[in-house]
């Protein structure tokens, strides 16, 4: 597509904006006409509620910036037409179409430049979300730059080869866009590898957590392969405590998940004002009544990420999983597979990234104490209703299930504290350093037929009496691959294959 222009034939005028679809901002034309007829402002093009609100802000910013106002009949069409828009992006573009039909704007620069931002009644220029997927489309269509309410400049300011243009009111938009006067006191652009390697970001530490070898074990194990996992154990156990604290054995986000991660929180509306980038892996924990829209994705009229898009590239810890509804587990299943989730509304199909690494949590049953022992009093029917809540095909797509027992008050304090998280992310970091060495002379990862005879004897032998799909003896071996990438080995041994079946034990139902 060309740069943006604005012609002015009379009271005709033509500016460039962006409409947020998704996580892609696609080019819009704001049209405006002049024409006779009473004093109106009507905005056509598929706009949404918010869109169709803009003309009473548009109106007082422009009067209230001390411009006149055409006391006749103004029609802004967004096209394409056949694109919804929504959001309060178009203020601006709007405001500054209004006044260049109208002859108080004329410059050369409106031909290079993309509009963005929302419009207070006084003129001054609100935050957007979408900002960062906004000023990647002015990059992509090939124009000198964006302008757009200084709160986003940070953000948009990640994005290189374009001019990024932050202004605090309407009028300081009109003095770039009419004179070239570019606004004072405009950050200077950090980039995104320059901000990750100078964070400081620590959160809570492992070293906190007693006991629970094993259930640290399989959370290493996770963060080595990205991994999904279970923890099954009676309240107070530690659960929730060491979910929090897996994305701190993660290895650092690079440039580009730490991009990716951003761009969803913008689009959400969920980027802090005074945080240009994600700096840390994303842990989402959301309450168990969430709805399938709030966990999946979805909204009118434009879908919007969900919890397990905001989780991308972080931690995803579901509490009490069985306590959500059957609707929401069912739908996290191709999110699990794909690492992505689609997203249909009407005639919009969006799609949105969900790599993400599973964390549930669950009590044996419903009674304070753990099931099977005397403190569990919980009817035969109503314990086993409780336990068909995960269905087979969503265990099968978590990889380890671990037990997480109740420590006695005597053993948390005799107990040794947990090795660090910084510890244990160096072993991470090592074994996913070893995995992309691997990978690039093995073209594949492992599979049940990349066994050797021996181990494939051993595995056949050891899993003849469990009704094991395809999928969970491929994602069994892949666990097998990620113990060998922790002991720095490259092949797999029954070792590692043991230590894998431990973690293929079913657990949920079990106890």
């Amino acid at each position: 597509m060309s740069p943006p222009a604005v012609s002015v034939h009379g009271m005709f005028a033509k500016v460039s904006s962006v409409a947020v679809v998704g996580l892609d901002a696609r080019p819009v034309d704001v049209e405006i006409d002049i024409g006779g007829g009473l004093p109106d402002f009507r905005v056509v093009g598929l706009p949404s509620a918010a869109v169709k609100e803009a003309p009473r802000r548009v109106r007082a910013a422009v009067v209230n910036s001390g411009r006149q106002w055409p006391m006749r009949k103004v029609t802004a069409s967004l096209a394409p037409g056949d694109l919804r828009k929504d959001g309060v992006l178009f203020d601006l573009p709007l405001a500054v179409g209004v006044l260049a039909a109208f002859g108080q704007l004329n410059s050369p620069a409106l031909n290079r430049y993309g509009l963005v931002g929302e419009l207070a009644l006084d003129g001054s220029l609100r935050p957007i979300r979408g900002a960062l997927a906004a000023a990647l489309a002015a990059r992509d269509q090939g124009w000198d730059g964006i302008v757009l309410p200084r709160q986003n400049l940070p953000e948009a300011g990640l994005v290189t080869g374009i001019q990024v243009i932050g202004a605090a009111d309407l009028s300081e938009a009109l003095a770039f866009l009419g004179e070239g006067r570019v606004p004072g006191d405009q950050p200077g652009r950090v980039c995104a590898a320059e901000m990750l390697r100078c964070s400081n970001y620590v959160g809570p530490d492992m070293s906190d957590v007693r006991g629970q070898a094993q259930a640290l074990r399989a959370l290493e194990i996770a963060a080595a392969g990205s991994h999904n996992v279970l923890m099954v154990g009676p309240p107070g156990c530690g659960k929730t405590m060491m979910a929090q604290r897996m994305p701190g054995i993660m290895p650092p986000l690079t440039e580009e998940e730490a991009i990716e991660a951003t761009r969803v929180w913008s689009v959400a509306g969920m980027l802090p004002i005074d945080q240009a980038l994600i700096i840390g892996r994303p842990f989402r924990a959301p309450h168990h009544h969430a709805s399938a829209a709030a966990l999946i994705g979805g909204g009118s009229p434009l879908p919007r990420p969900g919890e397990i898009s905001l989780a991308h590239r972080g931690v995803l810890f579901l509490d009490e999983l069985p306590l959500f509804s059957r609707l929401v587990l069912e739908a996290l299943r191709q999110p699990l597979e794909e690492g992505s989730v689609r997203v249909v509304r009407q005639a919009t199909r969006v799609e949105f990234p969900a790599a993400f690494c599973l964390v549930g949590a669950a009590n044996p049953c419903l009674c304070p104490g753990p099931s099977g022992s005397a403190g569990c009093a919980c009817p035969p029917g109503r314990l086993d209703a409780y336990r068909s809540r995960l269905s087979g095909p969503l265990l099968d797509r978590i990889d380890l299930q671990v037990e997480v027992p109740r420590l006695t008050p005597d053993e948390l304090f005799d107990l040794e504290p947990a090795e660090s998280s910084a510890v244990i992310r160096d072993r991470v970091i090592a074994a996913r350093a070893f995995r992309r060495r691997r990978l690039e002379i093995e073209k594949d990862p492992a599979g049940v037929s990349d066994l050797a005879p021996a181990l494939r004897r051993f595995l056949r032998h050891a899993t003849s009496s469990a009704e094991d799909s395809a999928r969970g003896m491929d994602r069994l071996v892949k666990v097998a691959r990620s113990i060998a990438d922790l002991a720095l080995t490259d092949e797999i041994d029954e070792q590692h294959l043991a230590e894998a079946l431990q973690y293929r034990r079913p657990v949920w139902g079990a106890l």
